[in-house]
């Protein structure tokens, strides 16, 4: 879900930096920021990239940072923000923030949060990004939405506009697809169904939201 053609691209809450490095592996971009906010990991980080990575054959750079900060006006180019790991309410705050500081840059976000899944595309939704792309993943017993998203205004219409639940999501094209969305979708209703129980703000919209929710089995 990385498309070519960026100049930079951040993995944010990089943790042991697995998914920054299989970028840089790979030459996804001219250059790969790994970005975290605890200084001993990106110590620990840096000598494992030095190590593995040398700069004389990789271009990297890391980061001790809060992700709300990225310096991206020092870094010109297109960008691609990944964001993994972390919830929904965070992820927003990231966003929110990249987007405020940063209105002129092209900006292209990949986002797998761990939760609060549907308070993050209303957010994304308000602040009128369009999507790319997105899929469902189950892994280790645990769902995944990762959404591939820009706030670039420039080519939008290439772009779809994102719905509060998903919508590729739920088009399954083999029974282990179909398989996944039905049990993530029983999983999500049951819990905003026990959100309600205690006054969740925005439960009984997203109940609604869900039971209108059809998977498509593409003639499966």
């Amino acid at each position: 879900m990385v498309p070519p053609g960026y100049t930079h691209i951040w993995d944010c809450c990089c943790d042991h930096g697995l998914l920054g490095a299989a970028l840089l592996f790979d030459q996804a971009a001219p250059h790969i920021h790994f970005v975290d906010v605890l200084p001993g990991l990106i110590n620990q980080l840096n000598e494992k990239l030095q190590r593995f990575y040398p700069v004389a054959d990789y271009s990297w750079h890391t980061h001790c940072l809060d992700t709300a900060a990225l310096p991206l006006e020092h870094y010109p180019g297109k960008h691609l923000i990944i964001i993994a790991g972390v919830g929904g309410e965070l992820i927003t705050r990231f966003i929110q923030e990249i987007h405020r500081t940063h209105p002129g840059a092209q900006l292209d976000f990949l986002l797998c949060p761990v939760h609060q899944e549907y308070d993050l595309r209303q957010q994304l939704i308000a602040l009128d990004f369009r999507l790319k792309e997105e899929v469902l993943l189950s892994d280790n017993q645990r769902f995944y939405e990762v959404l591939l998203v820009s706030a670039d205004q420039k080519g939008i219409a290439e772009w779809h506009k994102i719905s509060p639940v998903g919508d590729k999501i739920w088009q399954a094209g083999t029974p282990a697809q179909e398989s996944i969305a039905r049990r993530y979708l029983h999983k999500t209703l049951k819990h905003y169904q026990n959100s309600q129980k205690g006054s969740a703000d925005n439960a009984r919209e997203a109940i609604d939201a869900y039971r209108a929710v059809t998977i498509s089995t593409g003639g499966l």
